[in-house]
């Protein structure tokens, strides 16, 4: 299963900071569990054949090999810890996907 995470940074919230974390906090760990096949945050830079803005700053995906396991280690205090820290700093949206063509 993918997650795809839609956010923006909240008020008072600088890019520099929130993307140091990513790489050296947020990248590392969450690729880290076992459940994870591969995490990656991406920054939008536009609306493909259009000038406005795009509704989020930000995307990530995480490719979980099991939800099941996943479930445990995000229970985690040190998840736990990373997932308040995330929350602090984006207004997110979480979205659950499954893969309709292989």
């Amino acid at each position: 299963m993918r997650l795809i995470v839609l956010f923006n940074l909240k008020p008072g919230v600088s890019v520099d900071a929130y993307e140091s974390w990513a790489r050296t906090v947020d990248l590392p760990t969450v690729n880290g569990l076992a459940s994870v096949e591969r995490f990656e945050v991406f920054r939008t830079t536009g609306q493909l054949g259009s000038a406005a803005a795009p509704p989020y700053a930000y995307i990530e995906t995480i490719d979980v090999a099991d939800m099941g396991r996943f479930g445990e280690e995000i229970a985690t205090k040190a998840m736990i810890a990373i997932a308040a820290a995330f929350q602090e700093m984006a207004d997110v949206t979480f979205l659950t996907t499954e893969q309709i063509v292989a």
